[in-house]
């Protein structure tokens, strides 16, 4: 239920007051009085009755003013992909009798996204800028504007809080209010086709193009079978061995899912103090949504490792494998929120990380540089047997490892696809380019 101002609980968190009056009116009113008295002028009493009348009328009325009165802040839709248009509705309502002979409103918004029909005034706060709106309203009217917001970037963003002002009709008294409401926006990283990206149309990961594949779960023995010449030697099953007197070996369970994880490097410099660019991690961002999106539409379990934070965590983003109806969003929004900061180094991630995966998951580590740490990391995953495959955006080719699929896009940084492209959030064609290295396992 609606708070006679603002939303639910909470609404104000400041109240003030301004006014024009001052002691020195009830003195000018009394003064004209006893003038009016003494010279017997009509008008001067006349005056004087009206400041009297005036005054507290006016008092009366400005404390009224925002009663009542409910402010809406709403999007069309919550979530939205960089470079889409959404509209920001601001809905007034005045419910009661008295008129509102005047309101102004400035609400607090972020600046990464411009509203493409209006004028933002700066703010002292960083990034932040403020809409302004006045209103007249009668008694029980409502008023509604729309404005169209264009979702230039990824992120979380935050609307409000808001300040209402409001007041008397004849302009000695103001109130201000506060509102403590804060809507979030959500705009998701851009997603764009995988051969778009550089990548083959046909398996651009690999043997994962297989819709359904049995793999056997070394953690989960269903049973023993006698030894074949075939078999592994560290399947065999020591203890039913030596019962038997007979070499057996372990039978797994088998697993039909595909999990496939997703891990996203957000440092492109070797050394952290040197910064980041921010248009290779807009592209890196990309492309780990891209292959998501790949993965989700083709029924995968579909999970996200990055050794950046949310905002206001130290903590690197760990969302495991699944297949929910809602796992893709909240990859996506994982990835819209992540910082550019690294908070472990990708090598040490990328090690446990494959140690807590299941048993035949498949890595895909996207990155903007590879280091001789994270070519390491990946080779020792691989021979752990991992089904690796290595997105690199680096300038340079990327080492050659063994039995990892390669893909190396230098395209995408490229200055037909620059930072005003990005910042606009704009999709451009992207040229296509042959894997670096293709070695299936």
């Amino acid at each position: 239920m609606e708070s006679p101002l603002g939303f639910g609980r909470r609404v104000v968190v400041d109240r003030t007051k301004t006014t024009q009056y001052t002691e020195a009116w009830v003195v000018l009113a009394l003064v004209l009085i006893l003038i009016g008295l003494v010279t017997r002028r009509p008008a001067l009493l006349t005056i004087a009755a009206l400041l009297l009348v005036i005054l507290p009328a006016a008092w009366a009325w400005n404390r009224l003013a925002l009663q009542g009165v409910v402010y809406e802040r709403m999007f069309g839709e919550r979530r939205a992909f960089a470079g889409e248009n959404i509209p920001l509705i601001i809905r007034i309502t005045n419910r009661k009798l008295l008129p509102v002979p005047w309101l102004k409103i400035e609400d607090e918004i972020p600046t990464q996204l411009p509203v493409l029909d209006a004028q933002v005034q700066p703010s002292h706060k960083p990034q932040t800028g403020v809409l302004s709106a006045i209103y007249s309203l009668r008694w029980y009217e409502q008023a509604e504007r729309v404005y169209t917001l264009h979702c230039a970037q990824r992120g979380y963003y935050a609307y409000g809080p808001a300040t209402l002002r409001a007041g008397d009709i004849f302009g000695l008294f103001e109130d201000r209010r506060r509102l403590a409401h804060t809507d979030w926006l959500i705009v998701y990283p851009r997603v764009v086709p995988l051969e778009e990206l550089g990548l083959p149309a046909k398996d651009p990961l690999g043997e994962l193009a297989v819709r359904r594949r049995l793999f056997e779960d070394p953690s989960r023995t269903m049973g023993v079978r006698d030894y074949q010449p075939h078999d592994d030697f560290r399947r065999i099953h020591w203890k039913a061995t030596a019962r038997r007197q007979s070499l057996q070996v372990r039978v797994y369970e088998p697993t039909t899912s595909f999990n496939l994880a997703v891990c996203l490097n957000v440092a492109n410099f070797r050394r952290y103090w040197q910064g980041y660019d921010p248009v290779l991690l807009e592209k890196t961002i990309m492309v780990a949504a891209s292959v998501a999106h790949y993965a989700a539409e083709r029924r995968y379990a579909v999970g996200l490792v990055a050794n950046g934070c949310l905002p206001e965590s130290d903590q690197p983003i760990r969302v495991p494998p699944g297949r929910a109806p809602a796992q893709l969003v909240r990859v996506l929004e994982m990835l819209a929120a992540v910082t550019p900061i690294a908070s472990v180094p990708f090598e040490d991630l990328l090690i446990t990380a494959g140690a807590e995966l299941p048993w035949g998951s498949t890595m895909v580590v996207v990155t903007g540089i590879v280091t001789e740490e994270i070519a390491e990391s990946l080779q020792r995953l691989r021979a752990a047997g991992r089904h690796m495959v290595l997105i690199s955006l680096e300038e340079s080719p990327p080492p050659e490892l063994d039995g990892v699929l390669t893909y190396h896009l230098p395209q995408l940084r490229d200055a037909a696809d620059d930072a005003a492209a990005m910042a606009a959030g704009l999709r451009q064609p992207l040229s296509q380019a042959e894997p670096a290295q293709e070695a299936v396992p």
